[in-house]
């Protein structure tokens, strides 16, 4: 049978990108085609000039489409931003049936009470995720059906964010003109792409580190504990330096990449760092030591704000398997290091699982968020299908 691909697309602070993905008989998913570029119009994940934004993914689709041999019609849509939030909301039910057992009905109706969290007017829920049932004072039922109750109870993990922002990232796509098939929280996708079930079982925190937002997951138990996203990343180190040593974004930026560090290294003080004069700008030498400790502070600052936003729902003794990094952010150089440091956690950077293809996009942890979105969009089409034969095959490569 032929299964259509998935698109994945990713408007990010620092770069567009978008990944086609096939998927064999077998299941597993090939990358085919891409396109990449550095983005425009976009800022902290959020579109700050309409035009510019839809002529950059324009391009970007058409490489891909070009790369991939195909005619890309419609996407999936990877969003981020400062914006989106997560609330854990409980829904219970009684049980109406003679004898007390638990249906599939029943478990369908307590998921709509959970899913039907009250929000401000402005959000709009991105995704609900069911994590522990109780059946009556039993806590953390994985699998409901069939056992026997008075009330059933669900926690579920409502992640949400202001539709008027998401309405305009996706506005962008569809004035290429494109469609939008679905939504998809960029760290979930992340955290799709670079896990083990091991990893989800033991324990684990995902910080995806991006240009301009970084995106955090944590899974406690076996389930998603806690979700969110900071409007800083990369981008905002870029600019400290160029504000703390008065030079240029572009030479920052470059001078970031090529000497930046996490951690301040040992004998850093003796070294400088010459950066060339460019128009408005003197030629200058700085210290090694100094541009690190910029670099150090803001990052330290980051992932001080996850650690404590973690700390606030008592996860981290919970956490078996560590840390992963993902994103661009995580090619920095001693970023493991500090991130180890600040968690007391053992770190490492998480690269796209279960995917092959163009080595270009399947190797590099900045490339997690749309393999992980490739993986979800045929998750979404084995959850869809209207066509028995193929819904049974779609769940038995993704759930057997």
């Amino acid at each position: 049978m032929a299964i259509p691909p998935v698109v994945a697309l990713e408007i990010g602070t620092t770069k567009v990108l978008a990944l086609v993905g096939e998927i064999r008989e077998d299941g597993h998913i090939m990358v085919t085609g891409i396109g990449e570029q550095p983005s425009a119009g976009v800022r902290k994940g959020e579109v700050i000039d309409l035009e510019n934004a839809v002529t950059c993914v324009r391009s970007v689709l058409a490489t891909a489409e070009e790369t991939g041999k195909v005619s890309i019609r419609q996407v999936h849509l990877a969003i981020s931003g400062g914006h989106i939030q997560t609330v854990v909301s409980r829904g219970m039910i009684p049980v109406r049936s003679k004898n007390r057992e638990i249906g599939e009905s029943d478990v369908s109706q307590v998921k709509e009470v959970a899913r039907s969290v009250n929000l401000p007017a402005d959000r709009e829920i991105i995704h609900s995720i069911c994590q522990h049932f109780c059946i009556d004072d039993q806590e953390q039922v994985l699998r409901p059906e069939g056992m026997e109750g008075a009330k059933l109870s669900l926690d579920m993990l409502v992640l949400h964010g202001i539709r008027g922002r998401m309405n305009n990232i996706a506005k962008v796509v569809r004035s290429v003109p494109m469609g939008v098939q679905d939504v998809a929280f960029s760290g979930l996708c992340s955290a799709l792409s670079v896990l083990t079930p091991e990893q989800k079982k033991s324990g684990v925190i995902v910080i995806d580190l991006g240009g301009g937002t970084t995106d955090y997951v944590a899974y406690a138990d076996d389930v998603l504990a806690v979700a969110g996203a900071l409007g800083i990343g990369g981008d905002h180190i870029t600019n400290d330096i160029a504000m703390a040593f008065n030079i240029p974004t572009s030479q920052a930026e470059s001078v970031k990449r090529e000497h930046g560090s996490a951690m301040v290294e040992p004998g850093s003080a003796s070294k400088n760092v010459d950066v060339p004069p460019e128009v408005g700008f003197p030629g200058r030498s700085i210290c090694l030591k100094s541009l690190q400790m910029v670099v150090n502070a803001r990052t330290d600052e980051m992932l001080g704000m996850i650690r404590r936003r973690i700390e606030k729902d008592d996860l981290l003794h919970h956490i078996g398997a560590g840390v992963v990094l993902t994103g661009g952010g995580a090619n920095m150089k001693g970023i493991t290091r500090l991130a180890e440091k600040m968690f007391g956690l053992p770190c490492s950077v998480g690269r796209p699982r279960n995917i092959s293809g163009m080595a270009v996009a399947t190797s590099g942890p900045e490339y997690a968020t749309c393999s992980g979105l490739i993986q979800l969009g045929f998750k979404m089409m084995a959850e869809q299908s209207q066509h028995r034969s193929m819904g049974d095959w779609f769940k038995q490569l993704f759930w057997k």
